[in-house]
């Protein structure tokens, strides 16, 4: 495993990154990936707004479910999540809310530019600055823009590369109760049985006990 190291501006702490190190500024999408193939994207749901649970107003989160593609696994358990522009507006706050939900471990850096998965967490990426092009769910999965403020939740096992982004692109990692990660290419048996052993996480990450995730990710 390559480790990067990154000062995190809105702390003073050094911090490990899970998913990647310092890109080349302004770096373009290679030929082979400017077209996504999402004939392994079994389930989508593209809406939009917002809505209330409570007294407490959360984005509608997309959900997208992503197959084993033979390289990558995936998860069969629970879906992608993302939440559009969750932190429209106050993207300092995005590191401190993760830990406040319990999600930790945190980091502050990139995306690495291929194909990686963890076998051992889930994990949770909030974009503090800049736009990015990343691709999830493998070579086969779908391509997705995210741009500060946005959440991507990947369960365990999930694929996830950069393709391309901004100069200003940074992005923010964490993991439920802290816990430790692996850093995976390529799929085998026993990766395959750590994922189906991650259990759905206690909270989420931006919402903490009221949030979407808790009632879209299913118990086993």
């Amino acid at each position: 495993m390559q480790k990067w190291f990154h000062a995190a501006s809105i702390t003073p702490l050094l911090l490990l990154a899970a998913c990647g190190g310092g890109q080349a500024a302004s770096d373009s999408t290679s030929s082979s990936a400017s077209k996504s193939q999402n004939t392994k994207v079994v389930q989508q749901d593209q809406s939009s707004g917002s809505r209330t649970k409570g007294s407490q107003k959360f984005v509608k989160v997309q959900t997208f479910t992503f197959k084993d593609d033979g390289t990558i696994p995936n998860n069969p358990y629970f879906q992608v999540l993302i939440y559009p522009g969750a932190f429209k507006g106050r993207t300092d706050q995005i590191v401190n809310t993760f830990k406040k939900n319990n999600w930790g471990n945190n980091w502050v850096d990139g995306v690495f530019p291929y194909h990686h998965f963890h076998s051992t967490s889930h994990e949770v990426l909030g974009v503090i600055s800049g736009e990015a092009t990343l691709r999830l769910g493998g070579e086969q999965g779908k391509d997705f823009k995210v741009k500060a403020g946005d959440v991507v939740v990947l369960p365990a096992g999930t694929g996830h590369k950069r393709l391309s982004a901004s100069n200003d692109f940074s992005i923010a990692g964490g993991y439920p109760d802290g816990r430790d990660y692996d850093l995976q290419t390529k799929e085998s048996p026993q990766y395959k049985e750590n994922i189906s052993k991650v259990g759905k996480a206690k909270q989420d990450p931006v919402y903490g006990e009221q949030g979407p995730l808790l009632s879209i990710w299913k118990k086993r």
